[in-house]
């Protein structure tokens, strides 16, 4: 695989969520646009991966979609905005299918939009390299893995199993941090207009082709629940406050 420049990759963040546990904390918004101390957490996801150089962003949407696009549609800084727009819900996998058609890169950098795990992205595109693979997923450990999902690797990080919430106790403590490094021809293999799972449908898939994990000793965290987003908020205070 021929080296693409960080600034040259395109970033596709999933900002489908609901947000139904937060109740009216994320009242009418988007899961993603849930506040952080005076600012959306999408804004936290964005500002972490343009640290390392990453420009452009493609924002998949569906619920209330029309909330990210104003907010982003408005931004005035040097990041480009680009919006997919989802007609009916898609699933993570599906929405990066339906994204394909927007995504310039050859390879993609994916994020989950409910989730920011401070994985050191040029280490894990390296890594990427090194390996010559289609599809990466940065990894870190969890003491409750069965909460996140599970994810088991051979001595070469290839992964040789990928399994999501589990309510039975899982071998190893490897979770998927939720970002991806993905060839874009792989997604584009899928089809289109239909409801997919990354995790169920797309991965399973990989592995079939080789799937790599790269592991990280970062924290990840959510905003699944209040309480995960009550951690959240602790962790990410503004300087002057701590």
């Amino acid at each position: 695989m021929s080296e693409i420049k960080i600034e040259d990759i395109d970033t596709v963040i999933l900002c489908g969520g609901l947000g139904t546990r937060l109740k009216d904390l994320a009242k009418d918004l988007p899961k993603p646009m849930v506040d952080i101390h005076g600012q959306p957490f999408l804004d936290i996801l964005i500002n972490y991966a343009s640290s390392f150089g990453f420009k452009r962003f493609i924002l998949c949407s569906g619920y209330k979609s029309e909330v990210i696009s104003k907010y982003y549609s408005e931004k005035r800084d040097d990041i480009e905005y680009v919006f997919s727009k989802e007609e009916f819900p898609l699933g993570t996998g599906g929405a990066l299918v339906n994204a394909t058609k927007l995504i310039r890169s050859k390879v993609f950098l994916g994020l989950n939009g409910d989730s920011i795990c401070q994985v050191n992205l040029k280490n894990f595109y390296n890594f990427h390299l090194s390996k010559k693979a289609k599809a990466s997923v940065a990894l870190t450990s969890a003491d409750d893995p069965g909460d996140y999902g599970c994810i088991a690797i051979n001595e070469n990080h290839e992964i040789i199993q990928f399994n999501e919430k589990s309510t039975s106790k899982p071998d190893g403590n490897l979770i998927n941090t939720g970002i991806y490094l993905i060839d874009r021809d792989l997604i584009k293999s899928f089809p289109s207009n239909k409801k997919l799972s990354l995790e169920y449908d797309i991965f399973p898939e990989f592995t079939k082709k080789t799937l790599h994990g790269y592991i990280d000793n970062a924290q990840l965290f959510d905003i699944g629940t209040p309480e995960r987003l009550n951690k959240l908020k602790e962790h990410f205070q503004p300087k002057d406050s701590r």
